[in-house]
């Protein structure tokens, strides 16, 4: 993007207009099937619960609209913004509030109802609720959902009968069905028939995104001296890292081929928008901690375990802190949790030292990290989120450490897992969470390998 001189800014044409370039041409676009790739937080969802309010009141309108979202937080706001726009154009609508759409799995979608009789209903990310509606089909942030491939296959027939298929979403990784959509466009002769829209950042703000933002925020808003160079700079320095950017706001997908841990894995591990994944029930908890001290993080990662699968009911991250201090956070959770596993390397050996003094070597596992051991971890980590056995926060910091993992083979045949440095660490997320796992997973003897034909770790002593 062009840098502008002093705070010029990129007026929109018609300033007064309520859309914008991009905003319009989705909106009217009247394609069976559509897509649009787009950078977040630029005004889609907004736009696009638009067009479903004008085509469901519309008289002789025939379809209703069968919304799904990823999370029932989202499905609210959606149902708002239908809101909004009937009251704009003087509709006449009534919120039928949360209503059981499906007896069978109790399924319930936020419905609203206009005077022709047609509804609009926003659902969360269930696919089967899908299953057996007619009408037109709007699949917001589609590639967040947890299974985008059946999701679409189920709401794919819904428009038999008439009404149209879009698909709204910023990507989730080079794998995830939503990137493979778009590729079979611009690749494969497009054999759906897809209407392809994509929308970056910088898109928005050369259509005159900023001076519609501003608008919209309070006069001392830092936004408010940017013009649209410093904003998109703005953006991307708030952003987790370089790859988060590419893929939230520029429509580049992640590679999943160079990742540890595909998008699409993370995706269908992290808790919905506004669950209280905090509160501990009744079962057994496991705590891994990844120690730093300047640099890099100290990491404390709780896991609850319920039944076959882990749920993480406490992150916390440390920095710049003596260790006495940090102790006063940790040694709580050690106390509290059946097994702790602790990293052991380096500056490590003396908080394992301590820790399995005062807490016994039996709650206590010392690992020292070596390609071995990391391979160890990191395996079985990936495989609870491959049988979906692992609960994480939604949150970008928590992605990006995740996401941060590679595994690369040297010229001799080992392996090594690296990941590269950041300002807010060096994915210890990501291993604080694979000590956690192993706690969980190997309570008595933890895993023992060999090295120049010694034996390592034995008993409650650890990977020593």
């Amino acid at each position: 993007m062009a840098k502008r001189k002093g705070n010029a800014r990129c007026i929109p044409k018609d300033p007064d207009a309520i859309f914008l370039p991009y905003q319009t041409k989705w909106i009217v676009d009247q394609s069976i099937l559509k897509l649009m790739e787009k950078a977040r937080q630029i005004g889609l969802s907004w736009s696009t619960a638009y067009a479903l309010v004008e085509r469901t009141s519309m008289a002789g309108a025939r379809n209703d609209q069968w919304v799904s979202s990823r999370d029932d937080l989202q499905a609210r706001l959606l149902i708002e913004d239908c809101k909004m726009w009937a009251g704009i154009l003087s509709l006449a609508a009534q919120d039928l509030g949360e209503v059981v759409i499906d007896e069978r799995d109790k399924s319930t979608a936020y419905v609203l109802q206009f005077a022709n009789g047609k509804r609009i209903h926003s659902m969360s990310s269930n696919p089967d609720a899908q299953a057996g509606k007619r009408g037109g089909r709007a699949l917001d942030e589609f590639a967040l959902h947890k299974d985008p491939r059946k999701l679409w296959s189920i709401a794919y027939p819904g428009i038999t009968w008439g009404g149209n298929l879009e698909v709204i979403s910023t990507h989730r990784g080079s794998h995830n069905f939503f990137n493979e959509l778009i590729r079979e466009v611009r690749e494969k002769d497009n054999p759906k028939g897809i209407s392809l829209h994509r929308v970056t950042l910088q898109d928005a703000l050369d259509q005159g995104f900023l001076f519609k933002l501003q608008q919209m925020l309070p006069a001392g808003a830092p936004q408010q001296a940017m013009d649209e160079a410093a904003y998109f700079d703005f953006v991307r320095s708030g952003c987790a890292d370089e790859e988060s950017f590419q893929q939230e706001y520029m429509c580049n997908p992640a590679d999943d081929d160079s990742a540890f841990l595909e998008y699409g894995l993370i995706a269908a591990a992290e808790y919905s928008a506004g669950e209280d994944w905090t509160r501990i029930g009744n079962g057994r908890l496991f705590v891994g901690i990844d120690i730093g001290r300047k640099k890099d993080l100290t990491v404390l990662w709780v896991l609850e375990e319920l039944g076959d699968k882990l749920y993480t009911r406490h992150v916390e991250c440390l920095q710049n802190m003596t260790k006495g201090e940090q102790q006063k956070v940790l040694w709580p959770w050690i106390a509290r949790a059946d097994r702790t596993c602790i990293d052991a390397t380096g500056l490590g050996i003396a908080w394992a030292d301590d820790a399995q003094d005062a807490f016994g070597t039996y709650r206590v596992e010392a690992v020292v990290f070596t390609p071995r051991v990391k391979e160890e971890l990191a395996y079985p980590l990936r495989g609870a989120f491959e049988d979906r056995t692992m609960a994480i926060p939604y949150d970008p910091k928590i992605r990006s450490d995740l996401r941060a993992v590679t595994k690369q083979t040297t010229g001799a045949g080992n392996i090594r897992f690296t990941a590269e440095r950041t300002l807010d660490g060096h994915s210890d997320r990501f291993w604080a969470l694979a000590l956690a796992k192993h706690a969980a997973s190997q309570p008595v003897p933890p895993v023992e390998f060999w090295s120049n034909g010694i034996a390592h770790g034995s008993g409650a002593e650890g990977f020593m």
